[in-house]
């Protein structure tokens, strides 16, 4: 599972040459095995835990937002923080864990390489697509990663101080619903997310009540998987229907067949709270007066 979690990193491929794609594949890598680790070292204490979930949203939204780094974006970057969250904690097992993770991403690197090198070179239909600019308004970047960082890490903390069960999904669904580009882009996502998510837990359920082994179980992450990377850019609440599946199996998967129903409806309960969560710090970065003020800091202004 955790090298499952570590392949998820080939959905950054991008359609540019190869030495930029791989770099862009590298550094996502980096950035997994960095967040599982944070997760991992510090999930002994719950409070702590959530005070570095929320140093790395900040620093994976800054590092994200700079280089415009298409969707998912930041979203699967929490997933794997969040998850490393979830495992019992043993720090005699964290380099381990991390490892294996990295070698599922080693591995997604070295696919994407192979299939590169055979779109650019022996592929008739490539064309390679411009690379994204980098953002220089480093203010606006600073404040909107603090606001996210603050609310996807808050939702972690309120989620704690409520003693939810294994609270993950507060945060990851913050996270996925203030990638919006507008409030409005927000609100839509937030609906789509719901309704996604619904559909997805019903997926989950269906799949925790078959109880599936290990082959069952791979080729599932393959299907899911599969689908997630044929909707991630073009529709957000059609890949939602898959992502929740697919993050549940990596969460939870151990807990197949006991207690399915009760599971299922804490999962949902989780989502919604943390979509209702990213919809309130969407409007406040995309609120008028926080824009004029984020405005006012920059020079020139």
């Amino acid at each position: 599972m955790l090298a499952c979690m570590g392949g998820l990193v080939i959905l950054y491929m991008r359609q540019t040459n190869i030495s930029r794609r791989m770099m862009i594949l590298a550094t996502c890598a980096f950035g997994f095995a960095l967040s599982f680790a944070l997760g991992v070292l510090t999930s002994f204490d719950p409070y702590l835990s959530a005070a570095t979930l929320t140093l790395n949203v900040f620093l994976v939204t800054a590092i994200c937002r700079f280089y415009a780094l298409p969707p998912p974006g930041v979203l699967f970057f929490v997933v794997v923080a969040c998850l490393a969250r979830t495992l019992p904690f043993d720090l005699s097992l964290a380099a381990e864990r991390t490892g294996i993770l990295m070698f599922g991403a080693m591995s997604a690197c070295i696919l994407a390489l192979i299939y590169s090198i055979y779109q650019v070179y022996f592929s008739k239909d490539y064309v390679s697509r411009p690379t994204e600019e980098v953002d220089n308004n480093i203010v606006t970047i600073t404040i909107e990663s603090l606001v996210t960082c603050l609310f996807v890490g808050g939702g972690y903390f309120l989620a704690i101080a409520a003693n939810l069960d294994n609270p993950y999904w507060v945060p990851i669904s913050t996270a996925a619903i203030m990638q919006g580009a507008t409030f409005r882009a927000i609100w839509h996502r937030n609906v789509h997310r719901i309704i996604g998510t619904t559909i997805g837990m019903g997926i989950a359920w269906v799949i925790f009540s078959l109880a599936p082994g290990p082959w069952q179980l791979a080729l599932l992450i393959f299907v899911l998987s599969f689908f997630i990377e044929i909707l991630i850019t073009r529709n957000y609440g059609l890949a939602v229907i898959f992502i929740t599946p697919l993050t549940v199996i990596f969460a939870d998967i151990t807990l197949a067949g006991t207690e399915t129903g009760h599971l299922i409806l804490s999962r949902l309960l989780d989502i919604i709270l943390g979509s209702i969560i990213g919809c309130v710090g969407g409007w406040v970065i995309h609120h008028p007066a926080f824009v004029r003020s984020v405005n006012k800091l920059l020079p020139g202004k």
